[in-house]
Parts: C-alpha cells; sequence; structure tokens
C-alpha cells in the first residue's frame, strides 16, 4: 500500500486486467448466435473477424496474456464462436479452424510480437 502526501492511500495491484476484453469478445459471440441463423462459413469468418477477433486484438501489446490459463480462456472465446456453426459443431476444435482457414488466438500473439 502506498501512501500519499495528504493521508490518503493507493493499493498497489499485482494482477493485471484484462481491459475487458474478454467480456467484450464473449457479448460479440453471443450477438452473432442470436442475430445471424443461417451463416456460411465464409459469412462466420467474415463477421466474425470483425466483431470477436477485433477485440481480442486490441491492445494485445499490452495486455499480451502469457499463462497457460489466460491462453485458454482466449481460446474458449473462440470454441464458442466457431460451435455456432451447424456444420462445424460435430468437428474437433482444430479441425473447426482448418475448414474456416483461421488461425488460433496464441498464433495470432506470437505473429503479433514478432512483428
Amino acid at each position: 500500500m502506498l501512501h500519499h502526501e495528504k493521508g490518503t492511500s493507493i493499493n498497489r495491484e499485482d494482477v493485471a486486467r484484462d481491459l475487458g476484453v474478454i467480456n467484450m469478445a464473449y457479448k460479440m459471440v453471443r450477438l452473432i448466435k442470436r442475430n445471424f441463423k443461417y451463416l456460411s462459413i465464409s459469412s462466420f469468418v467474415l463477421v466474425y473477424k470483425n466483431l470477436v477477433r477485433s477485440h481480442l486484438d486490441y491492445c494485445n501489446c499490452a495486455w499480451n496474456p502469457y499463462s497457460k490459463a489466460d491462453i485458454e480462456t482466449l481460446e474458449k472465446i473462440q470454441k464458442r464462436a466457431t460451435k455456432i456453426l451447424p456444420k462445424l459443431s460435430h468437428l474437433k476444435y482444430s479441425d473447426q479452424f482448418k475448414k474456416c482457414k483461421l488461425h488460433t488466438l496464441h498464433y495470432f500473439q506470437i505473429r503479433g510480437d514478432m512483428i
């Protein structure tokens, strides 16, 4: 705890927050599920990249998750999103991504770090 000169105290946090990115991404997945009933794979990819992936990429360099639990949380968002398509819901997660021609979020984070 840090003390300010006027007697007020400031709590020190050792945990970084995700800037609301994960909650907003989940909201976008629910919006897609609720409003787009009959999406082709190509339409889904377009909507997904614009509504969900854009939130997950926002400030990625600032809040870049490095723990396995944080990365798995992000991947859960994508898993939920790809289950929206009835054509893909019976496939494994990795096969869903191959059909959609998408990469995992972890891949994009590593790629972004290299760039």
